[in-house]
């Protein structure tokens, strides 16, 4: 590529959840298939960099990993994110030839500092601003859409930002909107949910896209970012946003994380998610496993008040001990050698999990999340092959 070209920029950003891992997997996965060269970057807020691993997985940065930059521990929009987007984009493009760069967002970034960043750049061209908005989330926290504008009212009246005004804005200043997970809510109700959110920017179009099915070959002919669109906007918002980047986890969220190598009790699990979680639980994901499914590598994938489970794999600990795993004995020689490196009692079983949501309730959910773990007698149990009662659906989504 000629370096005095500009390179498009297409950004995945909306809220915690709402679908845009799925969704960048589905690009990455179309680019390598259909040869379309693109290079990635990811944001986590966490110190567990979950959406980098998952990206990571995929066939097309399995094949290249120098297409993948990942950037986490802080969220993209804070100073500290926009000096590492900017070391992520320069290196990105003094070694790759990409025909555009996919930025996947935190869910708590605000679109203006990326926006900002982009508008007189000389080495990259912003085209397209996608907010992907949970429909499911919109249903079950403001009634389908219809109390989004009269919260958001409601805090310009009272001086107040919180989440409502992220999502708001998120809306505002993109270019283009993915509503996802329509599939869970009545047919007849995703025009309704459209009508209402449509006014918060009327300039934008609005298209359903679920499980991530959206084709590569649409991201290719978009017009270049309208900045004049936003400039008021932008110049209203600016006082306030100069403050919140000096903070890398604004809007009353918080973050923990947990780190164990226990499995999981499952019924104590379930027991503990339908009592503990609630609305102001935003998102947990991570890796684990259960002690009534010990070979299985688990992903552990909740956004508001639903959770997901799907397998990723089978932990290297259960392939060793398969008397019938059809491995040769070098090939058990090397996973031998890998495990004796780890440092948990379960080999590389282990539980790794990020949680964020409001500072009044995430620290209760995290510490009921680490009462499911095994006890000390409960290990011993499961060392004897004792069946836990298990009450998490037997077929789970393989990724």
């Amino acid at each position: 590529m000629n370096k005095a070209v500009k390179t498009p920029i297409i950004i995945l950003n909306g809220f915690l959840g709402s679908g845009k891992t799925t969704l960048f997997r589905n690009l990455l996965s179309q680019s390598k298939k259909k040869s379309i060269h693109v290079c990635a970057i990811v944001n986590d807020m966490s110190d567990l960099d979950v959406d980098g691993e998952l990206l990571g997985n995929t066939e097309a940065v399995e094949s290249n990993n120098n297409l993948l930059e990942s950037i986490h521990s802080c969220v993209l929009s804070s100073k500290k994110g926009i000096y590492k987007l900017d070391q992520a984009l320069k290196k990105l493009r003094s070694s790759q030839n990409p025909k555009f760069i996919i930025i996947e967002t935190s869910g708590s970034c605000h679109p203006m500092p990326l926006v900002e960043y982009f508008q007189n750049h000389d080495q990259f061209s912003l085209t397209i601003f996608f907010v992907l908005v949970d429909s499911l989330m919109l249903s079950h926290d403001f009634s389908f859409g219809e109390s989004l504008i009269p919260k958001m009212q409601d805090n310009i009246m009272n001086n107040n930002r919180n989440i409502v005004n992220l999502l708001v804005e998120q809306i505002m200043f993109c270019n283009h909107l993915i509503l996802t997970k329509t599939d869970r809510i009545e047919k007849e109700k995703i025009q309704h949910i459209i009508n209402q959110i449509q006014p918060i920017n009327p300039h934008i179009s609005i298209n359903n896209v679920n499980f991530g099915k959206l084709a590569i070959e649409s991201l290719l002919d978009f017009k270049d970012y309208d900045y004049h669109r936003v400039s008021r906007l932008m110049e209203e918002l600016k006082p306030i946003l100069e403050f919140e980047s000096k903070i890398d986890s604004p809007y009353n969220l918080a973050t923990r994380v947990i780190k164990d190598d226990r499995p999981f009790h499952p019924k104590r699990l379930w027991d503990i998610c339908h009592e503990y979680l609630d609305q102001r639980i935003y998102r947990s994901k991570g890796f684990f496993w259960l002690a009534s499914r010990e070979k299985d590598s688990l992903l552990w994938n909740q956004a508001a008040a639903g959770i997901n489970l799907e397998l990723i794999g089978t932990w290297l600990s259960a392939i060793i001990t398969d008397n019938n795993n059809g491995l040769l004995d070098t090939e058990i020689k090397l996973i031998e050698e890998r495990l004796s490196k780890e440092s948990g009692r379960f080999g590389d079983r282990h539980c790794e999990l990020t949680i964020i949501g409001e500072k009044t309730q995430v620290d209760k959910f995290t510490d009921a999340l680490k009462s499911c773990f095994l006890t000390d007698e409960e290990i011993e149990l499961w060392k004897k092959s004792y069946e836990f009662e298990d009450p998490w659906p037997k077929n789970i989504i393989r990724r």
